[in-house]
């Protein structure tokens, strides 16, 4: 099964807003957090308004299929702001696949694809925040992401491009 990939537009706003959903893993037996959350501030940040100057990002498709499965996107978010903040020039990652897609390699295809995106958009390093119980962390450091702090107990992670 292959992916293809097509740029994450302001038109895929509500698309995004699902994906920031599934994005926002807990431990299990916690399943997704109620969708309210999605309205905090600390929250929107991350999808608000997609498509402003800097905003990159992915959507995946199984290959020949319309239905997206999956979203990787990156955001400047205003000084201080935001889990892995670390200078007004490192965009944050989000990255999410639907439920019936996880845990299948599709991930990090999704995640190395939009990082090429953004190494081809001149940035030069990327932040994270992730669970330590996420089994996704593991993921993230074979796409070359570094443990650099814990913020609030989660991981910061950077990678350089």
């Amino acid at each position: 099964m292959s992916l293809s990939f097509s740029p994450l537009l302001p038109q895929h706003q509500d698309l995004l807003w699902n994906f920031l959903h599934i994005a926002l893993w807990d431990p299990p037996p916690a399943g997704l957090r109620a969708i309210e959350t999605l309205q905090l501030p600390t929250v929107r940040i991350y999808a608000e308004n997609w498509g402003r100057d800097g905003d990159l990002g992915v959507i995946a498709r199984i290959s020949g299929e319309d239905t997206p499965i999956g979203a990787c996107w990156m955001r400047l978010v205003p000084d201080g702001m935001g889990l892995a903040y670390v200078d007004e020039h490192t965009p944050q990652l989000g990255i999410a696949l639907s439920p019936a897609y996880q845990h299948q390699g599709h991930g990090k295809t999704m995640m190395l694809v939009a990082l090429e995106m953004a190494h081809e958009h001149g940035v030069q390093q990327v932040s994270l925040t992730v669970h330590p119980q996420n089994p996704a962390a593991g993921m993230y450091a074979s796409c070359g992401f570094v443990q650099t702090a814990i913020r609030n107990s989660y991981l910061l992670m950077q990678v350089a491009l």
